[in-house]
This record gives structure tokens, sequence and C-alpha cells, in this order.
């Protein structure tokens, strides 16, 4: 019997005709008729609770499958009854419609996620103790993947801080916060966003003595090259009349100009280069082979380089990390060069999920308003400096997403660190 309805009616009435089939014969004392009797009753009561069963498995699978999350299934009737038909359909529209939903809420989810995992400020997003409940990309690498707001900027979100300090970074990092409450099913977050403010300010810094240089050497350069001509061409024609005193003068007056003009277009030419740096192409570097290949450009026993043995590859620039390494360690050997038991050390190692790298002397050393100007373009201690190598080194290493800094003190030496992220 597939009739819901049917075989429920069918089954109840079975049940009252042997129930008073089963009275009548007790009353007659018809003993086999009346135990025949509650047996059926018996059998049909059973048939009726597997009946039952067959509804109830139906409902059981349904929640299970909202359980599992499995909710492509279909709900199917045990019966050939319009309405229990009728109830499976719209039991397995729901789940379609569920499913549904659910699909259309995950791609928006994956869709947020990856949009904020592509943006380079540090979005975060955490209970009002501190506890991080998550946090895209950009915080990841900033905070390395703790579970909790350093007190810092914990301390910052409380006091309502515009910038927060790290002191416990790998290197002092000023950030700049912003934060929002918010309310989710009865909880409070905070979404809070993080920039590093030193990154934008050295990208701001950078990009805008480039420019002045640019428009510096164009300007200086356009004047210098007519000026040169001139002076080649009124050289030559000074040749064919050497008798007079006053034409030597002027073809050594003319030499002079057309000497210290390329002089100047050279000096300029130098400082053109901080304009053309290349956008970097980076490879997998094995740092053991980086400083050996160092190590061959520089016979010099005072040096010594180390670096872990691991497989761990650095990802940069080979050429422009080899101008960055050869600036840096000559300046160290300059720096050495009164000191008769001189040390260079240059060392590689992996801290904080970042590639690290110092290069240090036992030199003269810097004094603090030095090391605050040491990485700009024009300034130089040395007679014959151009003011270009240090600040080459520096956007060099900010092209890479990296940091180069210094310490020193007068006498005894100076440090430059190289942070780079893996």
């Amino acid at each position: 019997m597939r009739n819901y309805a049917f075989s429920l009616i069918i089954h109840v009435a079975g049940i009252v005709m042997l129930a008073v089939g089963g009275a009548f014969a007790v009353t007659q004392n018809l003993w086999f008729c009346a135990t025949a009797c509650g047996t059926i009753i018996i059998g049909i009561c059973i048939s009726l609770y597997r009946i039952q069963s067959r509804q109830t498995a139906m409902m059981q699978r349904i929640v299970e499958c909202m359980k599992n999350n499995d909710l492509s299934q279909l709900a199917h009737a045990p019966f050939k009854d319009r309405n229990m038909q009728q109830l499976a359909a719209d039991m397995s529209a729901a789940l379609r419609n569920i499913h549904s939903h659910l699909d259309e809420e995950e791609a928006k989810h994956q869709y947020y996620e990856n949009l904020l995992n592509q943006v380079d400020t540090a979005v975060i997003v955490c209970y009002p103790n501190g506890q991080i409940d998550w946090m895209n990309k950009a915080a990841l690498q900033m905070l390395d993947n703790r579970n909790r707001l350093p007190e810092e900027i914990l301390s910052a979100l409380k006091n309502k801080q515009a910038v927060a300090q790290l002191l416990h970074s790998p290197a002092p990092t000023e950030l700049a916060l912003s934060a929002t409450q918010i309310q989710i099913k009865g909880k409070t977050y905070w979404l809070v966003s993080l920039k590093n403010i030193h990154t934008v300010v050295e990208h701001t810094e950078m990009e805008a003595w480039r420019k002045l240089i640019r428009v510096l050497t164009h300007e200086i350069m356009n004047s210098i090259t007519p000026i040169i001509s001139l002076a080649e061409t009124l050289s030559e024609r000074s040749e064919s009349d050497t008798d007079t005193y006053a034409s030597k003068q002027m073809k050594q007056g003319l030499q002079i100009i057309r000497r210290r003009s390329k002089s100047l277009l050279e000096f300029v030419e130098n400082y053109r280069k901080l304009t053309r740096i290349a956008p970097p192409i980076k490879t997998d570097i094995q740092v053991k082979d980086f400083f050996k290949d160092l190590k061959q450009l520089f016979a010099d026993p005072r040096i010594t380089f180390n670096c872990p043995n691991t497989p761990l590859p650095w990802k940069a620039d080979r050429g422009q990390m080899e101008q960055v390494f050869i600036n840096l360690i000559k300046n160290a050997q300059e720096a050495c060069q009164d000191n008769p038991s001189a040390l260079i050390s240059v060392y590689a190692h992996i801290a904080d999920k970042q590639w690290k790298f110092t290069i240090t002397d036992n030199g003269e050393g810097m004094l603090p308003e030095v090391t605050e100007r040491i990485f700009l373009p024009f300034f130089t201690t040395k007679p014959e400096g151009s003011g270009i190598g240090l600040a080459l080194c520096k956007q060099i290493t900010v092209l890479h997403s990296g940091q180069i800094t210094v310490t020193s003190e007068p006498d005894k030496g100076s440090t430059f660190t190289l942070t780079f992220p893996m």
C-alpha cells in the first residue's frame, strides 16, 4: 500500500474491528478467536509503526543533510499520497533555496576576503579585549600571525590615538591607526586598519627626490650642452690665429669652459642614475652562492661572510642587490682604512619571516646628525663623494619592499641593516 491516507484508514479500521471481535469472543468464551484477534491487532500495530517510521525516516534524512551541509539532496515521499508528495516537494525546494543562498553568501565572502587580501593596508577584526578574529595578508605580514593585538596598538585603540608605535618589531615602526566598532549577532567587534607610515613616507620621499632630480638634471643639461658645443666651436676657430696674446688667452679660457662643462655634465649624469632605476626582476637567490660571488669581488681578508645553511631562497633582483652590497662594503672599507685591526662582517639570517642582512665594521663611525641624513641624495661626508651611493642603495631596497637602517657610534664603527620579506 502506497497511499498514506488509505493505509492509515485501513489499519485503524482493522484495529477497531478486531478489537470488537476479540471482545465478543471473550464474552462467548471463544479464547482461540480472542487470541487470534489480539495477535492480528499486534501485527497491524507493528505495520502502522513501520508506516510512521518511513515518514520519520524522510524527516531524519532531511535533518541530517542540513546538519552536514549537504543541501543538494532531494526529499522523496515514502507514499504515493498527494499531500505527502507535496510536502516532499516543498522540503526539496526549501533545501535548494538554502543551498543557493549559502552559495551566494560564500561567493560574497570569497570576493570580499580576496579583495581585502589584495590591499596593502592591514585590516583586522578583533574583540574589545584584543583577541583577533580575522586579519588579511598585509596584517599577517605585519603582526606575524598573532592571536592578539600588540599592547601598543591595543593601548592606542583604548586611548583613541591616531598613531601607534611597535617598539618590539624587527625595526621600530609607526602605524597610522583607524578603528570602527561594529555589532554582529549581539557581539561587539573592532574593525581596525593599520598603515605603515614609515613605508609611505619613504616611497613619497623617494618619488619627490626623483622628480626634483629629473627636473634639475633636465634643465642643467639643456643649458650645459650648447655651452660645450659653442666652446668647442670657438676653440677650433681660435687655433687658426696663434700669434696674438689675446688669441692664446681666449683659447685657454675656452678650454677651461669646455673642461668644466664636461665635468659638470658628468656630475649631473651621475644624479640621473637615481631616476633610472628599473623595477626589480626578482628571482630565487641562494644567499650562500650570493656571498660566495661577493667574496670573490673583495679579496680582503678583513671581510667575513656568514649565512645560514638553508635551502630557503631570497627573492630579489641579483644585479641590483650586488650593487647595494658592493656600495655598502666599499663604504665599510673606507671607514676602516685608518684602523690597523679592521674587521668587516657581512651576516645573513632569517628572523620573523624576513631575510635580515647586516654589514658591520669597526671603523671611524658617524655622528648622530650624520646617520639621520646619510640616505639623502646629495649628502656626503667624503671630500670627493657624489652623495648618490647610499641614496641609490635605499631606493633599490625600497623597490624590493625592504628597509635599510644604520646604527653608528664615533670611533666604534657602524652597522647597516637590510630587511626583506620572504
